[in-house]
């Protein structure tokens, strides 16, 4: 749970600005909302956004899942 104060020094993207940042598309942001996978969004007014915090905390989550070691 994150506090009022966090609200102040971070961002509130909108589906455009994840994709751009993540390179995923934003219809699979959309779908992932509709069956509650990916980086959690909320509504803000009647805009769908996402937290900075939290698309960049969910990213880190997926490199620690998925990383494998390499083999060269």
């Amino acid at each position: 749970m994150h506090s009022i104060t966090n609200y102040q020094d971070d961002e509130f993207w909108n589906a455009k600005r994840v994709s751009t940042f993540t390179g995923i598309p934003e219809g699979t942001l959309r779908y992932w909302v509709h069956v509650g996978e990916g980086p959690t969004s909320f509504k803000l007014g009647k805009r769908r956004v996402w937290r900075k915090s939290v698309v960049l905390a969910w990213l880190a989550e997926q490199e620690a899942t998925t990383t494998t070691a390499g083999t060269a």
